[in-house]
Formats: structure tokens, C-alpha cells, sequence
């Protein structure tokens, strides 16, 4: 319990980050190493230590890959330095995973991003209003809201909202207090698209026009879900947005594509170790505006392969859980108590796979902002898919027929999936140079 209590207080500092507010900045505390630490103790002193998932493995090999591209690049120091920025990303992924070994644990998880998010749109509505908020930070120039830390970007402002509107409904699914708990879901989650709006993230507005069409997709069929994300895109561009500058001949589309392709120069000029982590912007005006070829260019083949992996797995874990069919009984037992347990034991699975069906939404959404944005190495990205990890544990211990994964049998499939990729991005590039 210690452990699980330590790392929600760093993930709350993470979120919301209050140790960046005005009145805490400047007093010399160090909030998140403390808690992380703290964190760490309360683990090592557990019994609940699990590295089981593939994950773990990968997120030590990218970890290792992203110091090695800088060694390789000629900075030693520079490997150590990159080791200490990457090192509490990676320990708070294992942590967290760690923490999380219920599936009430996981829904109060899911309530401290959507509650921190509820917070962070809040500050939009005010500094929108009033043209400063809370924190201090004034709105962008453009009139986009922003927060503090990570979130100073509106795009990660929005994506952080993208990834928490699928949460918001599955809580709201739950019912409850005579309909009352289901609309006040309702209610945050409207607010969290009203503060999707006001970042005036084309990403972000994007990716909820992918969210809405994969769970449509999913459940009714590829037809209507193509015909609702037609209709939404329509609506999106005659909204006052910045969604209606969406194509490859306006001059940020424009700027994108040609990082994208000085990005593959990079990699097809280092396509082993990379350029190094974060050294992109050394060799390009842009950053690369893409996390895939952010980490293909600064990485090579070494880190991408792991990192593809390490996403790939967290996709393909929660589509295993969706389309996974338990042997639950049909509630035909021979007595009452049976019966009863059959139907206790349909409802877990139920409640399970909306759990998975809810999280693989959020990653649908954080991997359509990410195509967008340099977000490689971006802590969020690493606490949602610790959440996806442990949800995936925890349902292999209920349920055992759920097949687990075996790294050691797929390294094979990400190399030829990492080719694929490679080949892939490189024709869709071919196609937007030719539009410039």
C-alpha cells in the first residue's frame, strides 16, 4: 500500500505539478525526486515485484539505446547526463506497473489523470477568461491556453485531455446514484473537450475524431465508424479552429514534412546508433515533429526496434483482452450459488474488458497526437502504458486462459515490423513531398 499511495503522489506531481506553481518554485524543495524516491523504498521493501510483461525489458533496452546514441556520437558525458533525464521515466513506469495489482487500483489510477486533467482544463477556462491563469502563465500568442512544465505546450496540453476523455466514459458507464454519477462523467467529460478546444491542438482534435471512429470501429463496424469521422473532420474544420489549415501545402504542414524527411536523411546517414538523443534540432532548424522519427533519427535501428516493441506490445495486449473470449459459464449451473458465481464471474470479465477496451482508446488517441509531435521520451506516454501493463497482469491472474506474451519468441516480428514501418513512413513521405 505504501508504494501504490507514493507513486499516485509522484504521478499527481507529474500531472499537475504544483511544485512549478509561483508560490513553490523557488523554494528549493525537491518535490518529485522525493517522492520517487520515497516510492522506490516502499517497493524495494514489497513483496510485489513483477517484470513479467515484455515490456520491462524493452524500456531498459531504449533506455540503454538512448545514452549509447549519444556515446557512439562522440559525448561520453553527454550518455550519463541523457542515463539521469531518462532514469526517473523509467523507474516510475516500473513502479507504477508495479503498484497497480487491482482493478480498483487501476480505476482510482484512471481517476487521479482524469481529476488532474479536470484541474489543468479549469486553469485553461480561467487563463482563457482572464488571459493569465493561476500558475501565472499568460495564454499563448496565438490565444491557446497552456499550462506549466510539460504542458507549456498546448499540444501536450491537449493530449493529455485526449487521453483521458475515454476514461471519463468508461467511468460514467458504471451508473450509479439514481444516474446522477453517470452525468456528472458526462459533464467532465465535456469540459475536458471544451479544454481540447481551447488549445486549438489540430492533433489533439484530430485524435479525437480517431478515438470517436476506433471505438464506433470496433463495436458497429468500419462503415458507420468511417461515416462518424467524416462527419466529425466536417465539423471540426467549419469550427473556428486552426483544424481548418490542415493540409500539407500550409506552411507549419509544410515545416513538418521536411523535418520528416530530414529526419529519415539522418537515419539512413546513421541507421544504426542515430545522431544521438536530442540532438535532432543540431542537425535541422525543426524538431522532428514526429515520434517515430524522432527516435529512428536520434536512435537508429538499435532504439526504434525496442521502442517499437515497447508500443506495439502495449496495443496488442489490450486488443488480446478485447477480443478474448474467457471460459465463463453461461449461468446454467446445477444450483443457485453456481449460477450466482457464473454470473459474478461474466460481470468481472464485462467490467475487465471495458477496462482494456477504454485503454486501448487512450493509446489510440496518444499515438494520433504523437505522429504529430516529438513525444519519444515523454514521461506521460510511459505512466499510461504502466497502467495498460498492470491492467494486463492483473487480468492474467483471474483469468489464466489469457494468453501471456513471450519476448524471447517475438524478437523476430519487430525486427521485420521495424522494416515495415521504415518502408511504410517512406512512401507515405514520398507521396507528401510530391504535394509540396
Amino acid at each position: 500500500m505504501p508504494a501504490f499511495v507514493f507513486i499516485v503522489a509522484y504521478l499527481i506531481l507529474v500531472l499537475i505539478r504544483p511544485q512549478e506553481y509561483p508560490r513553490w518554485a523557488d523554494s528549493g524543495v525537491p518535490f518529485m525526486p522525493v517522492a520517487l524516491i520515497l516510492a522506490v523504498l516502499a517497493w524495494l521493501a514489497s513483496r510485489n515485484k513483477r517484470f513479467d510483461e515484455p515490456q520491462y525489458p524493452l524500456l531498459v533496452l531504449f533506455t540503454v539505446a538512448t545514452g549509447i546514441s549519444v556515446a557512439v556520437n562522440g559525448w561520453l558525458g553527454g550518455a550519463v547526463e541523457q542515463y539521469k533525464q531518462f532514469m526517473p521515466t523509467l523507474v516510475a513506469f516500473v513502479l507504477l506497473a508495479n503498484a497497480i495489482t487491482t482493478r480498483r487500483r487501476t480505476e482510482q489510477v484512471m481517476v487521479v489523470f482524469i481529476l488532474s486533467a479536470l484541474l489543468l482544463a479549469w486553469h485553461g477556462v480561467e487563463q482563457s477568461a482572464l488571459g493569465v491563469g493561476w500558475t501565472g502563465m499568460p495564454l499563448v500568442e496565438d490565444g491557446r491556453i497552456q499550462y506549466v512544465g510539460i504542458f507549456s505546450d498546448p499540444n501536450d496540453l491537449g493530449m493529455l485531455f485526449v487521453i483521458c476523455l475515454p476514461m471519463t466514459v468508461y467511468m460514467g458507464s458504471r451508473g450509479g446514484m439514481m444516474g446522477m454519477r453517470r452525468l456528472l462523467w458526462v459533464a467532465v467529460g465535456a469540459f475536458l473537450l471544451y479544454g481540447v478546444y481551447l488549445t486549438n491542438s489540430r492533433g489533439a482534435m484530430l485524435a479525437v475524431v480517431v478515438m470517436a471512429g476506433a471505438h464506433v470501429w470496433l463495436r458497429r463496424g468500419p462503415m458507420l465508424a468511417g461515416l462518424i469521422a467524416a462527419g466529425s473532420l466536417v465539423t471540426m474544420r467549419l469550427m473556428p479552429s486552426r483544424l481548418t489549415d490542415l493540409d500539407v501545402q500550409e506552411g507549419s504542414a509544410t515545416g513538418r514534412v521536411e523535418a520528416w524527411y530530414e529526419g529519415f536523411r539522418m537515419f539512413l546517414e546513421n541507421p544504426l546508433f542515430g545522431v544521438g538523443t536530442g540532438s535532432f534540432e543540431e542537425y535541422h532548424t525543426l524538431t522532428a515533429h514526429n515520434s517515430l522519427v524522432l527516435v529512428l533519427a536520434e536512435n537508429g535501428l538499435f532504439g526504434f526496434i525496442p521502442w517499437l516493441a515497447f508500443v506495439g506490445y502495449c496495443f496488442w495486449m489490450m486488443l488480446r483482452l478485447v477480443r478474448h473470449s474467457p471460459e465463463v459459464a453461461d449461468g446454467g449451473g446445477d444450483d443457485a450459488n453456481e449460477e450466482a458465481n457464473d454470473i459474478a464471474a461474466a460481470q468481472s470479465w464485462a467490467t475487465d474488458r471495458a477496462i482494456a477496451w477504454t485503454l486501448l482508446v487512450s493509446l489510440a488517441g496518444f499515438a494520433t497526437c504523437a505522429f504529430f509531435l516529438s513525444r519519444s521520451y515523454l514521461i506521460l506516454f510511459y505512466l499510461l502504458a504502466a497502467v495498460v501493463v498492470a491492467h494486463f497482469t492483473d487480468v492474467r491472474q483471474r483469468w489464466p486462459d489469457v494468453v501471456p506474451f513471450r519476448l524471447s519468441q517475438d524478437i523476430p516480428r519487430w525486427g521485420l515490423y521495424s522494416g515495415v514501418a521504415v518502408v511504410v513512413f517512406y512512401l507515405i513521405l514520398k507521396v507528401l513531398l510530391a504535394r509540396l
